[in-house]
């Protein structure tokens, strides 16, 4: 059976100091042994302080980004390899905000895959459609393109070791949210799209999470989706108290 994920993506905020402050008092929190797999993306600069802060505990830590050249004359760029050795286990890849603003595509996103898997990272893909595809009906076709073009190549044992955020970007940081059954209908057809390329096994096995305006107020009508897996939360994960919550609602339900 899948556990639950809980994600935050802190984006481009938070301080070293901010961030150590909110790692130590989430640690704090008993979860017990039931808990949700638990991930924290901070900004780079802070990645290896609050790695080794998190040892030995439930908090998972991902890096926001990565380039999929492991070395070389690339000035601002991560790779795979320096996400791992700051502590990383997870690292988003082909965010919305990534794609609008970085001009990201499904073959970068593809390329940043594979360097991930070779720098025994576990990938979070994005996928998600914008305001017009959703209205123009397009909403599948846009999430068949993104998923088909990152797993080009990607082998079924990779696969199965991959998360998924379905995170419709008309609801990023807007404030809107999709209804439960436009997240479940979304995370259904993604499903059986990894079945489609890979197999049940692989599908079974691969969460997929929910993101876009998830806050606590919503966050448990969401979780409780057959297939929704989690939550890949933006602005309310910048709170320890929001965040714990959200935690909360999804360490409540039975899978």
């Amino acid at each position: 059976m899948r556990k639950k994920v809980i994600a935050a993506n802190w984006k481009l905020n938070k301080t070293l100091r901010e961030a150590v402050d909110f790692v130590t008092q989430l640690k704090r929190e008993n979860f017990g042994d039931d808990h949700p797999e638990i991930i924290v993306c901070p900004v780079f600069t802070a990645l290896a302080e609050v790695s080794e802060l998190t040892m030995e505990s439930p908090i998972g830590i991902g890096g926001q980004d990565l380039y999929w050249e492991e070395k070389g004359a690339f000035t601002g760029e991560v790779s795979g390899a320096l996400l791992k050795d700051a502590g990383c286990e997870y690292v988003i890849i082909g965010h919305s905000e990534r794609r609008q603003f970085f001009h990201e595509t499904d073959e970068t996103v593809n390329q940043k895959f594979k360097s991930a898997i070779s720098s025994e990272l576990k990938s979070i893909i994005c996928c998600g459609e914008k305001l017009e595809e959703r209205e123009s009906g397009k909403t599948l076709e846009v999430i068949n393109r993104q998923i088909r073009g990152a797993f080009e190549e990607i082998k079924a044992e990779d696969a199965q070791k991959t998360l998924i955020a379905y995170e419709p970007v008309w609801a990023i940081g807007t404030g809107q949210v999709a209804t439960p059954q436009q997240a479940e209908e979304a995370h259904h057809y993604i499903r059986g799209l990894i079945k489609t390329l890979y197999s049940d096994e692989v599908a079974e096995a691969v969460p997929i999470l929910y993101g876009g305006s998830v806050k606590p107020e919503n966050a448990e009508e969401i979780l409780k989706q057959t297939n929704v897996d989690g939550a890949l939360v933006g602005g309310a994960s910048l709170d320890p108290g929001s965040f714990i919550q959200i935690i909360r609602h999804a360490q409540a339900i039975k899978v």
